[in-house]
């Protein structure tokens, strides 16, 4: 059988905020840590029917970063709900659903720095 190793390496503050996060993954092809600003992980408890997630991100983490990182993870769980369902409908809603927010979060953005 063959295995795979994450790694995830988050350095805290004194006030345990992320100060930066950088992964490894032995199937990845690339030997140095990956830096990221942000972090997303969940797994399904199959015995508590319940989703448990690590969501983290780091001060340099900007919002206009943050609402592109939500936008693409959006798009992202929409494409693995594709591959695992043939319900396209609900796949369509959820990208709708994503563009929506994209949207939405740059028109407030651009009344903001009008302000």
């Amino acid at each position: 059988m063959r295995q795979s190793r994450i790694t995830i390496d988050v350095r805290m503050d004194q006030k345990n905020h992320p100060e930066s996060i950088a992964w490894t993954a032995t199937d990845s092809g690339v030997k140095e840590a990956q830096q990221a600003k942000a972090m997303m992980l969940a797994f399904w408890d199959k015995n508590k029917k319940s989703a448990l997630h690590i969501d983290l991100w780091t001060k340099e983490m900007m919002v206009d970063e943050m609402a592109e990182f939500y936008f693409q993870m959006m798009t992202t769980m929409a494409d693995t709900f594709s591959r695992a369902t043939a319900h396209s409908e609900f796949v369509a809603h959820m990208k709708n659903s994503a563009s929506e927010f994209k949207e939405k979060f740059i028109e407030l953005r651009s009344k903001e720095k009008r302000s």
